[in-house]
């Protein structure tokens, strides 16, 4: 036996001590399992309880978006700055290192193109595979109010139950179709809907007027999503308030990969979304890396 009778006298147990068990730290999380737990510490920053993903799926309908035509040259460089990445398995195995050791985010539906009704959307990526790419999380894109509304739910619902199977967490995007409101109203609508059917985490936009009751009435992490280019200064503006408000931090692309210094937006943002910089200040630390590092024309 390996614990012989002559070494008792060295043993600690500690019995003043309590058993400890930390609580773990993502709103309406501490129920998972601990596989999903930790997949879920790969996404969001334990110090901060924040993240700040990089969404980069915008391909899987919309083909080389600008920022995208080139992933190995454009976005790999940026990918030391990222908590997540967000993306389909295509451009995972083709373009990223599998040295990356944070959260991947896989965008788990699709179909139809931008030339089409986008919300008719299927499963396009098996549990196995997302497993195999070991990634963190899969996302699916609902539409609530879109002409397949209920599709896009039952997608998140049998997606939520493979996830809870194989331990992966589920994202549940609320898509914005062109005739759907980006108010509150909306907004609590969708995303209490992807939490009640069992997102792990949702994704939604901002709205200027009552951000913090979406927040408030999502039982799950919210994290922002960018949407449209936006002057880097709005961008951060639009970060800080999303954070202030209740989100768990933001899942930008095209306000991080269309500006023209990429590398110094992404690190303003993390020092918005971690730290709570003021806005102006993450602007002029903006300017700062930007005169340093050069845009993404020079590169």
């Amino acid at each position: 036996m390996a614990d012989l009778d002559g070494t008792a006298a060295n043993k600690d147990f500690y019995l003043d001590i309590p058993a400890r068990r930390e609580a773990f730290f993502l709103k309406g999380s501490h129920s998972l399992d601990w596989g999903m737990q930790n997949r879920l510490a790969h996404i969001f920053n334990p110090a901060s309880g924040r993240t700040v993903m990089l969404a980069i799926d915008h391909g899987y309908f919309q083909g080389p978006t600008t920022g995208l035509e080139r992933v190995d040259v454009g976005i790999v460089p940026l990918l030391s700055y990222t908590d997540a990445l967000m993306l389909t398995r295509g451009i995972l195995r083709t373009s990223i290192p599998a040295s990356y050791a944070n959260g991947v985010v896989l965008r788990g539906t699709g179909g139809p193109s931008i030339l089409k009704e986008l919300s008719n959307e299927e499963l396009a990526v098996d549990m196995e595979d997302a497993l195999r790419l070991n990634v963190s999380a899969v996302a699916v894109q609902v539409y609530i109010g879109g002409e397949f509304e209920t599709r896009t739910v039952h997608n998140l619902t049998r997606m939520v139950d493979l996830g809870n199977r194989h331990g992966i967490a589920v994202l549940g995007v609320t898509a914005v179709g062109k005739e759907m409101t980006r108010d509150a109203r909306y907004l609590r609508l969708a995303c209490r809907i992807c939490a009640e059917l069992g997102a792990h985490i949702v994704k939604t936009y901002y709205c200027a007027d009552d951000f913090e009751t979406v927040t408030a009435s999502c039982p799950v992490p919210i994290v922002m999503a960018g949407g449209k280019k936006l002057p880097e200064l709005e961008a951060l503006r639009m970060a800080y308030n999303a954070v202030s408000k209740g989100a768990a931090g933001v899942d930008m692309g095209r306000n991080i990969f269309q500006s023209e210094a990429p590398a110094a937006m992404i690190q303003a943002v993390r020092k918005v979304v971690h730290e709570m910089m003021k806005p102006e200040h993450a602007f002029d630390l903006y300017q700062t890396l930007r005169s340093e590092t050069g845009t993404r024309t020079q590169i």
